[in-house]
């Protein structure tokens, strides 16, 4: 590559991010930040970047869609026999990271990432796209395929299954995963890198209030 990386660079002009204004409470602050982002950043507002480990301890990360933030966590859902799957199934230990430029804002979110109840994934189903609800059913996530055109083949194979009144239903090893945070880091960008970060560690049933350096 003959493009200079090293002179691609911006500065923050964002305000501080103060204690005062961070708060007590993560989650509430959390939702004020993604309605932030969902006004200022209307291209996959709710997209982050999700790690896992493998058997072997190495990390491999994606991008997935947050759908759901409530008491319980940040709820996504996908295939259970994917790669990722595989990994929470050894290790259900994983990181969340938003990301949103427009803002100069990220937020980092660890804890332990578990299903979640069978209902749950059966109603969010229900209200996806018909063809994203046969896309589920066809794509055998992560697994090795030859070509484009296999995968076409089974999607229209799925879709011939099904008349267009038809609900379809939600496969078995399809559905969601909740994150439970024990550890959550705002970062706001600041001009001359003097970045603010203020992270919240979960202790007991309350949230410990801390500032990193940038």
């Amino acid at each position: 590559m003959n493009r200079d990386l090293q002179s691609i660079r911006r500065d923050y002009q964002f305000d501080d991010l103060l204690e005062e204004q961070a708060g007590d409470n993560p989650l509430s602050l959390f939702d004020q930040w993604l309605e932030a982002a969902i006004e200022a950043c209307p291209d996959d507002p709710t997209a982050m970047t999700l790690s896992t480990v493998d058997s072997d301890g190495w990390p491999h990360s994606r991008v997935v869609l947050l759908k759901q933030r409530d008491d319980s966590g940040f709820t996504f859902f996908t295939n259970y026999d994917s790669e990722k799957g595989q990994q929470l199934e050894v290790n259900n230990k994983a990181c969340m990271n938003f990301f949103w430029p427009a803002l100069s804002r990220q937020i980092r979110i660890e804890g332990r990432i578990e299903k979640v109840e069978r209902h749950v994934s059966t109603e969010y189903f229900a209200t996806r796209p018909r063809g994203s609800q046969l896309a589920a059913r066809t794509s055998q996530q992560s697994a090795i395929i030859a070509n484009r055109g296999e995968l076409k083949s089974a999607y229209d194979a799925e879709e011939q299954k099904f008349q267009p009144t038809d609900d379809i239903p939600c496969p078995d090893n399809w559905g969601g995963y909740v994150l439970t945070p024990n550890f959550i880091e705002f970062w706001q960008g600041r001009p001359s890198r003097l970045h603010d970060r203020i992270c919240f560690i979960r202790h007991q049933d309350s949230w410990l209030r801390k500032r990193k350096a940038p």
